[in-house]
């Protein structure tokens, strides 16, 4: 029996995205969102507006849900472990438990196989020196939980620059120190697993960021077939450690040789990941949706190349001209205000798609 309403933890723009696909397979949906004019509300079934960990917001959400799912990853695990008592949820809490904290995710890669930057944990300015100086003066300072977008992080980028205050600057909370890989460019990939243990990954794609924001993904990717099955069984690999049920979003360094990075994931559905909905038949959104309801995943062939872009802050001023193009999808956000570093909406323009990579 297949799920009939959908609970979704968070109200922003992944949830809104998560209640449209919701609402194409005849799905209801509510948003947990303590925000009340949130632009998931704008297109849910219901919104309860509460914190994440309302005791009461929880009991009621668990009580008309038939499973629960979430729109990012700093949802707090004991809500969503206190909603798995009662409910399904999915993707499981063991997988925020993973995303939450930079340190534990590193670990946890490891641990699945899966190669990453150099790292060393940061509790002290002492440790953050010692640190530093085994990596030669460089690296990224970031802090192990909450922080996205680039913000919760501090570049060292000789050791001409100095780490005195550091640590106090970043909040005097635990952090952790990685190291510079050198790589070529920078790639990611969205993989669904269904709750019979079916893996479907999408094309990689290859994104560029600005000031530590996405601004396109193109697909596909300018790498080799066997860096992007790389790619696919690292996500095989990590979907089978969490037992885990929708979908994810895995960003990774490509090195000179083909090599992959791992850098980190997201137990979401991923911005990366929004040009499915142009270029394939189910987008992520949808795949996600399917997962979590016990339903079956679909395709995730793409019939077009594609470059999807972020509007950004006063990006969306150009939406007029976007509209204009006959190649390109334009989806916004239902926000009513921009501001710098503001993510407004996408648009994905769409090409024939090329030849398989050798």
């Amino acid at each position: 029996m297949t799920a009939r309403t959908i609970g979704i933890i968070g109200g922003g723009q992944l949830g809104r995205m998560l209640a449209i696909a919701a609402a194409r397979l005849n799905f209801r949906t509510v948003i947990l969102e303590p925000q009340p004019d949130c632009p998931a509300a704008q297109l849910a079934n219901r919104q309860i507006t509460a914190a994440y960990d309302d005791p009461a917001a929880l009991a009621e959400l668990a009580d008309i849900c038939d499973v629960v799912t979430y729109e990012f990853e700093n949802v707090p695990v004991a809500a969503a472990e206190r909603l798995s008592a009662t409910v399904s949820v999915y993707p499981p809490p063991k997988a925020l438990e993973a995303a939450q904290d930079r340190l534990v995710e590193k670990r946890f890669l490891n641990d699945c196989g899966i190669s990453t930057a150099r790292f060393h944990a940061i509790d002290s300015q002492a440790d953050l020196e010692t640190a530093l100086k085994d990596f030669g003066g460089q690296g990224v300072l970031k802090t192990r939980r909450l922080g996205y977008d680039g913000k919760g992080q501090k570049v060292f980028r000789s050791a001409a620059d100095s780490p005195e205050g550091a640590y106090a600057a970043l909040g005097g909370v635990p952090l952790i120190l990685e190291s510079f890989v050198a790589f070529e460019r920078e790639v990611s990939i969205i993989a669904a697993r269904a709750t019979d243990g079916t893996v479907v990954c999408f094309d990689p794609a290859e994104n560029v960021h600005r000031n530590g924001i996405l601004h396109t993904s193109t697909v596909p990717a300018a790498i080799s077939a066997a860096t992007a099955d790389s790619a696919r069984q690292s996500a095989e690999k990590i979907l089978a450690a969490l037992n885990y049920v929708g979908v994810i979003g895995i960003e990774f360094f490509v090195l000179a040789d083909g090599g992959l990075i791992a850098n980190e994931m997201a137990p979401r559905v991923h911005n990366s990941g929004h040009w499915t909905e142009a270029a394939c038949v189910v987008s992520q959104f949808e795949q996600h949706i399917r997962a979590v309801a016990g339903l079956p995943l679909g395709s995730a062939e793409r019939h077009s190349d594609c470059i999807l872009q972020n509007l950004i802050g006063d990006d969306i001023l150009a939406v007029p001209d976007w509209l204009r193009r006959p190649d390109t999808l334009v989806h916004l956000y239902g926000k009513t205000e921009w501001r710098p570093g503001r993510k407004m909406g996408h648009v994905t323009t769409l090409t024939p798609k090329s030849l398989v990579l050798a």
